[in-house]
């Protein structure tokens, strides 16, 4: 067997239950007192749902709290490239030699009783949390909320919900107050609740479950608000407004997203980030895959040096929107053709996502993602972007599809985007080094 001894736990424990999701707290209870309850021995916690944004707020979070001096524990889902980008320790990234030990030490608990992949893999980051000091973890739900595998926290500092839309239709289903309601499980008793820019069907639901519980929240629009400057974007909250650079990361909606982690931090409770931590904190904070300008490696270099190579994990309707809007921001500025090659899973609203992108894409390539089991064949996902107006045609792999369109952009200064799945975003990482 290849691989590193974490690589080699990890499929083990791949077979301990036939499937990878399945929405219950039962299988993790059991395991959790085994192990001593690592859950009720973690630093102060952040816990964030939602459907768009989670990973941004925590980027946003973990530098700005970095920057103000704290230790950050931080746990997300899924990987690009390796397990191991899930559990930061501290700051840092976990080593191979801590991950197969924690990863070991659950799977030696366990034994053979049935428990999904993402379960056991979150009491082993949970482990790893406890026993490694830190000031604060930022945890990110992997699915949902109510029965989500990380809500075994039963008192987290804050709770923290980002914007809410379809996605997941076939744990969540399709009505949208209803996948409020289970987002809105990560919602505590007496806990603040930060509510980031929502819907109003999701609001209401939201709003209402803090007030059954009495939480706290603290909503955009009505709390807090933000928008773009001249030289930057401001916040305005119960302090009045306040001025902040533009962020590292890219897409119109990272102010929100920025402004969010700002709301958050005035509500934790027993940290202070000063005005100039939050600046330099969004001046390096770092989220691979979420429009992430590619700027070395096999693919770049496959291109006339005119041309911008742009990656984005989204994949649901709202994130196409988010896309969108952002290239359409860029064209007004400096206007450029723009080409798409996308990958999607066949869970995904693939028609929805595309006909967001429509608007502001030329042609493009469909491929078929490596390696994924629930990948949409090509063709047929090139069939559904033409179905909506998009001028897609099928490719073998990304590099043929990269190389079809060099003549096309070879002329003038134009835009690439590569996007439709985080699973495809982990492959480009991969293959462009």
């Amino acid at each position: 067997m290849t691989g590193t001894n974490s690589d080699r736990i990890l499929a083990r424990l791949m077979t301990l239950h036939p499937k990878i999701i399945d929405l219950t707290l039962d299988r993790m209870l059991p395991l959790l007192a085994k192990l001593d309850h690592p859950e009720r021995r973690l630093p102060p916690v952040v816990h964030v749902a939602g459907t768009n944004g989670k990973g941004s707020l925590l980027a946003y979070l973990r530098a700005m709290l970095e920057a103000a001096g704290y230790r950050v524990h931080v746990y997300t889902s899924p990987h690009l490239v390796r397990f191991a980008e899930r559990i930061r320790l501290a700051g840092k990234i976990i080593d191979e030699e801590t991950l197969s030990e924690f990863l070991l030490s659950c799977e030696t608990a366990n034994g053979n009783t049935p428990i999904t992949y993402f379960e056991i893999t979150t009491i082993a980051a949970f482990k790893a949390f406890a026993e490694t000091p830190a000031d604060i973890l930022l945890l990110e739900t992997g699915l949902g909320g109510r029965y989500d595998a990380t809500n075994v926290v039963a008192r987290p500092a804050l709770t923290a919900i980002t914007p809410i839309s379809h996605d997941h239709a076939e744990f969540l289903g399709t009505d949208l107050a209803g996948i409020a309601g289970e987002k809105a499980g990560i919602i505590k008793a007496g806990v603040p609740v930060v509510i980031g820019p929502q819907e109003k069907v999701a609001l209401d639901v939201l709003r209402k479950t803090a007030e059954k519980l009495g939480s706290t929240s603290f909503i955009h629009g009505e709390d807090w608000s933000c928008r773009k400057t001249t030289d930057g974007w401001e916040y305005d909250g119960p302090e009045g407004p306040r001025g902040f650079p533009e962020p590292a990361l890219h897409g119109t909606h990272q102010i929100d997203n920025a402004a969010t982690a700002v709301a958050c931090l005035h509500h934790i409770g027993g940290f202070t980030v000063s005005d100039a931590a939050i600046s330099e904190g969004l001046r390096r904070v770092e989220w691979p895959a979420r429009m992430q300008r590619l700027s070395k490696g096999p693919i770049v270099e496959a291109l006339p040096a005119h041309v911008e190579v742009w990656l984005d994990g989204g994949h649901n309707p709202a994130a196409g929107e988010q896309i969108a809007k952002s290239f359409a921001s860029w064209n007004r500025q400096d206007p450029k053709s723009s080409y798409l090659i996308a990958g999607m899973l066949n869970t995904k609203d693939q028609k929805s996502f595309f006909s967001r992108l429509a608007p502001v894409m030329e042609k493009g390539h469909c491929i078929t993602i490596p390696e994924e089991a629930a990948a949409t064949p090509a063709a047929d996902l090139a069939n559904m972007a033409r179905a909506v107006g998009l001028d897609m045609s099928e490719m073998p792999s990304l590099m043929a599809a990269v190389e079809a369109l060099r003549p096309t952009m070879r002329e003038k200064p134009c835009r690439l985007l590569i996007a439709g799945s985080l699973y495809l975003a982990g492959q480009v990482l991969r293959e462009n080094g």
